[in-house]
């Protein structure tokens, strides 16, 4: 099978590189820096791409590979740091400047290059970088530059070597994908002959290979990513998957029924723990972010190790969770920058019996997650759904969690979905959720002294990027109005419009 390799050098996009090249209908997967020369010589390999990263190539620990791979004869493509250690390895020269360059920028197409054949000479592109090319080394050439980027992108084209110092993977670069095609079919000469239902056939495979005739404990939280794993996991091992749903206090309101109606009437073995007390004791005046999302997850890691045991004599276990990449790259996989904990990653605490962890979904983004699901024939009720945080709204109330607090941010979360529902609006991502601040207000003839809401509703397609919904006037005053009037405690209502980056999707 023909393929394209991404090598990671740290970057928050590594594996969306991969996705997007999946997307043309080419295979590619992310690997090491440190892949051997001879894993990269197989023939089955059409080009390689280096991915971005947080370090400086010139630093003399920073990753780097043999430069004996720039004489494999395959066409390679540097992005942001990856452009900059290929330079640097072939004579070039990277110094830091004065001003990290972070944003969209304006790019002008100077000089003929496969890379942009057909597009127009002016492109607005990501960038993202702390260190500049300032010269090229023999046989390479600028083929397009900013005002505050001399050399944004360059090639060498006899070597069929192509560097960009922006990141045409991400949404913002608005011909990025365009770009990537030319590299995979143009330059690469790959053809499009990879299908999502391969993927999920192989996907099935390797969890049966792994499982054997061992048992699975598969956290279902409702959420679209538990829920797939579960159906490709029923699939693969059929009677042998038990599904545990923790109710833990932190869900939307009404979550908890609809959970338990939808996938107990489904055929899968299903456990319901009501843990809302031991959640809301555990969390009992604790406010770091951080803090919070590791005590969730040892939680949730604990009844499941509980119900494991009431499941002794039926089998050994393994235990299956809806990890999916976003989740990974945030909480710093591999030698990537640790953005925040997410509950779910980091593999299981040494004192557990568990068998060991499966991830069928760990390298896919969310739309490719809902893609499986269609697959797998589940319900579009269960694949449309909207993402929930597996931390549920513990990571949507800033500072201590409480019963009334969570109740609050339930109620004005329905009162927001309702209302953009009835506008016909709905964005990637919606929610409310409550602030630690405290402000003076006037509810009736008094002084009132109350919590902020904000509501927070985000456009993408990867999760790894985001824009801010741009929600008619009318639509949030109504949300806003009905918030203040029918949900005690609080007094005013704020809408989040950052896009991410710089922000994350959810508040904590």
């Amino acid at each position: 099978m023909e393929k394209i390799i991404v090598l990671d050098f740290g970057g928050q996009y590594n594996q969306l590189i991969a996705r997007r090249i999946r997307d043309l209908s080419v295979y590619s997967e992310v690997l090491p820096f440190s892949t051997s020369l001879d894993s990269l010589a197989d023939p089955s390999i059409k080009g390689i791409v280096f991915t971005g990263g947080p370090r400086s190539c010139y630093e003399a620990d920073s990753p780097r590979v043999d430069p004996r791979i720039y004489d494999l004869g395959k066409p390679i493509l540097g992005i942001c740091y990856g452009a900059q250690l290929m330079a640097f390895q072939n004579g070039g020269e990277v110094q830091p400047i004065s001003e990290r360059e972070y944003g969209n920028r304006e790019i002008q197409i100077n000089h003929t290059s496969p890379l942009f054949s057909g597009l127009e000479p002016k492109q607005n592109v990501f960038m993202s970088h702390g260190d500049q090319i300032v010269s090229l080394g023999k046989g390479f050439e600028v083929t397009a530059s900013s005002s505050t980027c001399p050399i944004a992108a360059y090639q060498n084209e006899k070597k069929r070597l192509y560097g960009v110092q922006f990141h045409p993977e991400v949404e913002h670069s608005l011909h990025g994908q365009d770009m990537l095609s030319r590299f995979v079919f143009d330059i690469c000469g790959a053809s499009a002959s990879w299908r999502p239902e391969d993927f999920l056939n192989t996907k099935i495979e390797e969890a049966r290979a792994l499982i054997g005739n061992k048992q699975v404990l598969c956290a279902l939280s409702g959420g679209v990513d538990s829920a797939v794993v579960a159906a490709l996991l029923s699939k693969a091992v059929g009677k042998r998957l038990t599904c545990v749903f923790v109710d833990h206090g932190l869900l939307r309101k009404g979550e908890a029924s609809q959970v338990k109606e939808t996938f107990g009437s489904m055929d899968l073995r299903l456990i319901a723990v009501d843990a809302k007390e031991r959640f809301y004791a555990a969390l009992k005046g604790v406010t770091d972010p951080e803090r919070k999302r590791k005590i969730i997850g040892k939680e949730f890691i604990d009844v499941f190790s509980a119900e494991e045991r009431k499941l002794q004599g039926t089998g050994d276990f393994y235990l299956a969770q809806g990890t999916i990449y976003p989740d990974r790259i945030e909480s710093g996989l591999g030698i990537a920058a640790t953005i925040k904990s997410h509950h779910n990653v980091g593999g299981l605490p040494k004192d557990l019996d568990f068998l060991g962890l499966v991830e069928p979904l760990k390298d896919l983004f969310k739309d490719e997650v809902r893609k499986l699901g269609r697959l797998l024939g589940l319900p579009e009720s269960i694949v449309g759904r909207q993402p929930f945080p597996g931390p549920g709204l513990g990571i949507r109330i800033v500072g201590e969690v409480t019963p009334d607090r969570v109740k609050a941010v339930q109620e004005a979360d329905a009162i927001f979905q309702e209302e953009l529902a009835k506008a016909g609006i709905r964005p990637s991502q919606y929610f409310a959720a409550l602030s630690n601040m405290r402000s003076v207000g006037v509810k009736g003839d008094g002084r009132s002294y109350e919590e902020a809401v904000v509501l927070r509703a985000v456009d993408t397609d990867d999760f790894m990027t985001a824009s801010a919904t741009e929600i008619p006037y009318e639509v949030l005053f109504l949300a806003a109005r009905r918030i203040v009037n029918e949900v005690h405690g609080v007094n005013r209502v704020l809408y989040d419009i950052t896009s991410k980056p710089p922000s994350t999707i959810e508040l904590e």
